[in-house]
């Protein structure tokens, strides 16, 4: 009995050293802290994956590092600055109009920079056109100038006969290329493939391009902006139909082989899915990038949360090499939608300019 009473004393010490108690008013100041900390990743995370007139390099403290980039807008007459305007004074007047920057977007307002709100928070002032350069132009103008040096460096090997190796970076290039040509583009089109193989070179290059300068430092996340790839659906949609057929014209509108009535009930589901094609090129590239980039994003802060607040320093491995994994998987997944939407927009434009022979 004796060694019992020792030994519930012995583990009770234990329990009570590694498991101390706490206040309940220090419990509630710690789990705040966990809360705004978390606000704060939270906040940091939206701002990585948006599209900002600021180019960002790094955060120091609260402030952004980085350079202004050149707004540009169209409201009674061309108006060209600096997007560092807005960071020293928080309304911009160009020629009479005054201008606020509100989460991304320009809003018209007053001299006192004044937002009218409606019930779900959201500015109802009026927007110039904005054609401004923002972060996402920058790195789709950069990811346009290395595709124009890598495909001018494989072209000039190409002059110089066909028997000619590529050099450099046109040596890299060149497997991708055979490969969306012999994979992709004849497989799905046909003898006609080679009509349309600049098209899927440029979408595949681009998107798979932009998809890795997410992956940098830079915090690109052109390809995670749902308006981009919404141009680079409708570019696919403007494609197919413009060069279809009148075969496929017909299967849409008047099914071949099939009774009037079904006719009827196929032309309406036919016409819809000319739309939902397009819709899910869009939606799938969208979604899968803005979505590794979040976990990404996720992971790395945890391991900001373990050292500044909990304090676990073996936790910080295990993060970083889920990270480091996820990393590597977000390689496959660079490459794998840049694939899946060229493979998709050649599945497209194949099915609208196929010959049916009816009987």
């Amino acid at each position: 009995m004796v060694n019992l009473k020792r030994a519930l004393l012995f583990f009770a010490v234990i329990f009570l050293a590694v498991n101390p108690f706490t206040s309940k008013a220090a419990d509630e100041a710690h789990a705040s802290t966990l809360m705004s900390k978390a606000d704060s990743i939270n906040a940091h995370i939206k701002h990585h994956l948006a599209d900002d007139h600021f180019f960002t390099l790094y955060k120091n403290g609260d402030d952004y590092v980085g350079f202004p980039l050149p707004v540009i807008l169209i409201d009674n007459g061309l108006k060209i600055f600096s997007s560092a305007d807005f960071q020293h004074e928080a309304v911009v007047e160009d020629a009479g109009q005054y201008y606020k920057l509100y989460h991304g977007k320009i809003y018209k307002t007053d001299a006192a920079g004044t937002l009218n709100y409606d019930e779900h928070h959201h500015p109802t002032n009026a927007k110039p056109l904005d054609f401004s350069i923002t972060k996402g132009v920058v790195g789709m103008m950069l990811a346009t100038l290395l595709l124009f040096i890598g495909f001018g460096s494989l072209a000039k090997t190409y002059k110089k006969g066909a028997n000619t190796l590529p050099k450099g970076i046109g040596r890299a290039l060149e497997p991708l290329v055979l490969y969306v040509r012999d994979e992709m583009a004849i497989p799905n089109i046909g003898h006609r493939y080679k009509e349309f193989m600049p098209y899927l070179l440029s979408v595949f290059f681009f998107i798979f391009l932009l998809n890795l300068l997410g992956l940098t430092p830079l915090g690109f996340n052109v390809t995670g902006n749902i308006s981009i790839t919404l141009c680079l659906a409708l570019f696919t949609f403007v494609v197919t139909n413009v060069k279809a057929n009148k075969d496929y014209w017909k299967h849409i509108f008047w099914m071949p082989g099939v009774p009037v009535p079904f006719k009827i009930v196929l032309a309406p589901i036919e016409v819809l899915g000319m739309f939902t094609k397009p819709f899910s090129l869009m939606l799938r590239l969208f979604a899968n990038i803005t979505a590794g980039h979040s976990v990404v994003m996720g992971l790395i802060a945890i391991v900001y949360l373990f050292q500044q607040q909990l304090t676990v320093g073996g936790s910080i491995g295990v993060s970083m090499l889920l990270t480091l994994i996820l990393f590597f998987l977000e390689l496959l997944v660079a490459f794998l939608q840049a694939f899946i939407f060229t493979m998709l927009s050649s599945l497209f434009i194949g099915m609208a300019v196929e010959e049916h022979s009816h009987h």
